[in-house]
């Protein structure tokens, strides 16, 4: 019996700790299926220099159709969210586990509905989020959300019990912070980024009581700045 395989984007990721060369890579991945009904690939945007690197979990319908990450409600609720925990976006470089939208079409309209993307497109697409912590080397990671945490730790990570702790690196990730002969000339540890956990902000615009959860997303990345500071 033939063995599957498995296809990921290692195969499209090119030897490069550039941001501007692994993105224009990007644009042409084929390491899962969910290209063919996504608009584009979505990059990572920002500071390509960044302290801190924030990953979320797929693009939305607006990002898809813009081709940004975090440009959509859910967006806004984390530009809020950064700025009331004291953490400049503008410094920040913010992407996702998944770079395409995986949808399905609504019943009635053109309305695209999202939905979550299964362990075997994390797995196919973790090779780019490697490639991009290597490149801006953050002193800190955070993952919004359960799938960004599951791309970084895997599949038995719950940010409901681990949320807002700081965490070492997973091995892989070991060298991927900025360290000594940096560009902001940090000493963080060779071990790699800080790594905390929290919800995602769409988790605020879902939520029947956003005040307390936005504030608990809040609180989360006040321990962020905590590790920047």
């Amino acid at each position: 019996m033939a063995r599957r395989t498995t296809h990921t984007a290692a195969d499209h990721v090119p030897d490069s700790t550039d941001v501007t060369k692994l993105r224009a890579a990007a644009r042409t991945c084929r390491g899962c299926d969910l290209y063919r009904d996504a608009t584009q690939t979505v990059f990572g945007a920002g500071d390509p220099h960044a302290r801190v690197m924030l990953v979320g979990e797929q693009p939305g319908d607006v990002e898809d159709r813009r081709g940004e990450p975090f440009v959509g409600p859910a967006g806004g609720v984390l530009e809020r969210a950064l700025a009331d925990a004291d953490i400049d976006r503008r410094h920040a470089y913010v992407t996702n586990a998944v770079k395409h939208f995986k949808f399905t079409p609504a019943e009635r309209g053109k309305r695209r509905l999202h939905k979550t993307p299964g362990r075997t497109e994390i797995v196919a697409c973790r090779p780019w989020l490697v490639a991009e912590l290597a490149a801006v080397r953050p002193l800190v990671l955070v993952c919004l959300g359960a799938t960004a945490a599951k791309a970084v730790f895997g599949p038995d990570f719950r940010v409901s019990r681990q949320r807002g702790q700081v965490l070492p690196p997973p091995e892989d990730l070991a060298g991927t912070a900025a360290g000594e002969g940096s560009a902001d000339g940090s000493s963080a540890s060779a071990a790699g980024p800080a790594v905390v956990a929290t919800i995602h902000p769409s988790a605020v615009l879902r939520s029947r009581d956003r005040d307390d959860m936005y504030a608990g997303l809040v609180d989360d990345l006040r321990v962020v700045a905590r590790e920047l500071a």
